[in-house]
């Protein structure tokens, strides 16, 4: 029986592997879309050529070749190479690598270099078990995640690894892959002779995001109805879209993420979301998901929106759309789409007010035309003598001291003084915002100085 963590390089008997497998690259030089990690010059490239593998984090989207580059280094390195998965696997499992590491250092003079899948799903303990052995140099480790390494590895661990970031794989990049798969003999689909028409090849593509596994999947399985591998399919020469939209069980909606259609959709639900109509608004957000849209996308705008639209008339809003971006981010598709759908409802149905937009703009051009003002001395820091003789926090009044938590005086630089930028409206809870500032208003007005015997001058210290 095979030991369970070595690599094997063998292919899996009677053509059972899928496609995505076997089209795996086995060299640096097949290995497409990644070449700033790769490529000439690249630190990966001189560890392959002088046989010196470092410890390594290889972080990135699903199928951008994190596996696919473990196994390459693991094809060209003399070094005794081990590979599991961090779902399967355990403490126990971790010891008997360690085991295995100082045999094989012991017996043969061999270093053992560890590829463990999904690194993230290891706990801490987990972790750092390794973090001895890493750090003797008894086992180099190379980590596969699609978390970010800085939340997910411990940074005792993280520290002696290289972090190496892949990318998800552009259109050019996928087309180029799959189109090979096409046509090779020996490990793709090459002796079925089947072409594809470009509509079916854009909208595997265009559906893959950027991941080379689901869009050679997605390959495989339209290529096998078109060859008519089915119960009552005939057999035709060329992929179609129709053929594809079965096998990936998505329509080819009229959509282009980098086009004018991607645009038309997004604007639409912006306006619908502004105009507070939430049947258009769920509309064109369900128009957008099942067009292959990018979820994070649209939960990005809606936390824009939260600000841009809705602002102070409702502060939780922003809340809420940032609490389902990140329910997405845990749940993924399609579950995690319905937590956007419920901001897309809340952020309809919310009081509109674009006064945080205006008020910020207006601020940023008084910036631009008056350029880096003084902050006026009564509000500076005086953490030191020399400040304090300088004037520094003279005169500050200390909120806190006064009734309402509230005392006249000026925070903006002279020649600003008396500017407004923010006009909250009379929506929501803007309402008392308006309100709370007219109080305001009118001590400014009374000339209300003292403030009941609240303290003035101190330090200026914040």
């Amino acid at each position: 029986m095979l030991d369970l963590f070595e690599y094997q390089m063998e292919k899996q008997p009677g053509g059972c592997q899928p496609l995505a497998d076997r089209m795996r690259p086995t060299d640096l030089e097949a290995f497409i879309g990644q070449e700033d990690a790769t490529g000439k010059g690249s630190l990966i490239e001189s560890a392959v050529l002088k046989d010196q593998i470092f410890s390594m984090i290889l972080w990135g989207p699903p199928g951008s070749g994190k596996t696919t580059l473990a196994r390459i280094l693991a094809s060209r390195t003399r070094c005794h190479f081990v590979s599991f998965s961090a779902v399967l696997s355990g403490v126990k499992d971790i010891r008997q690598v360690i085991e295995s590491a100082r045999q094989q250092k012991m017996i043969h003079g061999r270093r053992t270099v560890l590829f463990v899948d999904e690194i993230h799903r290891f706990n801490k303990s987990q972790q750092d078990a390794f973090l001895h052995h890493v750090e003797s140099g008894l086992i180099t480790l190379i980590g596969a995640t699609t978390e970010n390494p800085s939340f997910e590895v411990i940074p005792a661990l993280l520290s002696r690894c290289r972090v190496i970031a892949l990318n998800p794989l552009s259109e050019a990049h996928l087309d180029v892959i799959l189109r090979r798969a096409l046509a090779d003999r020996e490990r793709g689909l090459g002796e079925m002779a089947l072409a594809i028409s470009d509509e079916a090849l854009s909208h595997i593509i265009g559906t893959s995001d950027g991941d080379a596994r689901s869009a050679l999947n997605s390959l495989e399985i339209a290529a096998m109805m078109a060859a008519g591998q089915g119960e009552g399919l005939e057999p035709e020469k060329t992929i179609t879209t129709a053929h594809v939209e079965k096998a990936i069980q998505k329509k080819a909606l009229l959509y282009d993420k980098s086009g004018e259609e991607h645009y038309n959709l997004i604007s639409a639900l912006h306006k619908s979301l502004r105009g507070s109509d939430p049947d258009g608004a769920i509309y064109w957000f369900a128009r957008m998901m099942k067009a292959g849209e990018d979820p994070l996308y649209v939960a990005r705008r809606m936390v824009r929106f939260a600000s841009e639209d809705v602002g102070n008339a409702d502060p939780r809003a922003i809340t809420v759309a940032m609490d389902a971006m990140a329910a997405y981010r845990v749940i993924g598709s399609p579950e995690g789409e319905l937590n956007l759908a419920q901001a897309v409802l809340y952020l309809a149905t919310a009081p509109k007010s674009n006064r945080v937009y205006e008020a910020y703009n207006q601020a940023v051009a008084a910036v631009r035309e008056a350029g880096s003002l003084p902050v006026p001395k009564h509000i500076r820091n005086a953490p030191t003598r020399l400040m304090k003789e300088m004037d520094y926090g003279k005169g500050y009044r200390y909120a806190h001291d006064y009734e309402d938590a509230y005392t006249p005086q000026e925070y903006l630089p002279e020649k600003l003084k008396g500017r407004r930028f923010y006009a909250p409206t009379e929506r929501g809870y803007e309402k008392i915002i308006s309100q709370r500032m007219a109080y305001w208003e009118s001590l400014k007005d009374k000339g209300d100085k003292s403030g009941g015997g609240g303290r003035s001058g101190g330090n200026g210290q914040e």
